[in-house]
């Protein structure tokens, strides 16, 4: 399983916000680029990078940002989403070395747009799926639709969708630990891979997660987000990515 370091980018800096709410955001360094390097040298290996502004106003606002961090650690796979609303967007990243581009508001408004983007890059598209109690949240989490979760990840089941991943909204930024029981139920029920987001705070969450892979049911789950547990330290990202991979290893021998 991979623990994958998160980068959020507001007006060029690198933030933290709590339940998704600009206005409650958290700046940690003015530098997002060094900021990846850090996290390239404590072990990891993909960056989840999201253009907060991007995703409230619909368009690719800090783009160069994320470019400058592609040129800049090309051994580092990048995953990145917000503003990304049309196929113009989902090429202007592909053709930067991004190596995933995530969809959120418009796999909701828009799914065929997700079929299509799957059609022209195969393997390479991620659906961000952001949830409030089991539905889908929009525009930088701004808006709640009536579309659940489940229902809007099935239709994705054959499009040729790289990964989910899957964002309890009321955990994100809080630091009380992911919401493994619904990641699980999620990773049940589609034969889509998934990446835990929201909540992990501590060592302890990243095992409960690799425990449930290792289960029928949540054998789909392939990765966790963290942010602000690297940012303030509680959570060690070199530890966190070692313990995963010594029971990977444990696995194999198995």
């Amino acid at each position: 399983m991979l623990v994958i370091p998160a980068i959020d980018l507001k007006d060029g800096q690198c933030v933290r916000l709590r339940q998704g709410r600009m206005d409650e955001s958290t700046v940690f360094s003015d530098d997002p680029v060094k900021m990846a390097g850090r996290w390239l040298e404590q072990g990891a290996r993909r960056l989840h990078i999201v253009d907060l502004n991007g995703a409230f106003s619909g368009t690719l606002v800090n783009a160069e940002i994320v470019t400058s961090i592609v040129k800049a650690y090309p051994e580092l796979s990048i995953q990145i989403g917000g503003g990304i609303r049309n196929l113009d967007s989902v090429r202007f990243y592909m053709e930067s070395g991004v190596h995933f581009v995530i969809i959120g508001t418009a796999a909701v408004k828009d799914p065929e747009f997700v079929q299509k983007a799957c059609a022209l890059f195969p393997e390479k598209i991620i659906v961000g799926l952001d949830a409030v109690e089991g539905r889908v949240a929009t525009e930088g989490w701004a808006d709640i639709s009536d579309v659940s979760v489940l229902d809007l990840a099935k239709q994705f089941l054959n499009a040729g969708v790289a990964a989910i991943v899957y964002t309890d909204i009321s955990r994100d930024g809080m630091m009380r630990g992911c919401n493994v029981k619904a990641t699980i139920e999620l990773a049940s029920q589609i034969q889509i891979p998934i990446i835990a987001s929201g909540g992990i705070a501590k060592l302890d969450d990243i095992v409960d997660l690799t425990i449930a892979a290792k289960t029928d049911a949540g054998s789909g789950i392939i990765g966790a987000i963290t942010g602000r547990a690297i940012y303030e330290g509680v959570l060690d990202l070199g530890e966190a990515q070692k313990y995963c991979d010594s029971e990977a290893s444990i696995d194999d021998l198995g």
